[in-house]
């Protein structure tokens, strides 16, 4: 059975939010905190009416495995922050002139 995206997008965020406010910066290790993530279970019961459609208790999330599949995309999908776009500009003003025309 899947995983309700939109729960283990709601439970990853808590998990993050603790583990940056438990653990230090210099001891923090992704790894540890993917290990965090994959213990994340919550299934979807299939629908009893429609055998294609699954539905979460917890949330109320309808729809088809591609339905649910196109939600977990948009919901892994990091969105450029304000931070990221200033990074990729200053990235860009210091690459020399040959760099830039060759681009």
């Amino acid at each position: 059975m899947p995983n309700c995206p939109e729960c283990v997008a709601r439970e990853k965020k808590k998990i993050q939010a603790k583990y940056e406010a438990e653990v230090p910066e210099e001891d923090r290790d992704k790894q540890e905190l993917y290990k965090l993530f994959d213990e994340i279970n919550i299934p979807m019961k299939m629908d009893e009416k429609n055998r294609r459609n699954f539905i979460c208790k917890i949330c109320g999330l309808y729809g088809t495995r591609e339905e649910i599949s196109d939600i977990r995309f948009r919901l892994n999908q990091k969105e450029k922050t304000r931070e990221d776009k200033h990074d990729d500009y200053l990235d860009w003003w210091q690459k020399s002139k040959k760099e830039k025309q060759a681009n």
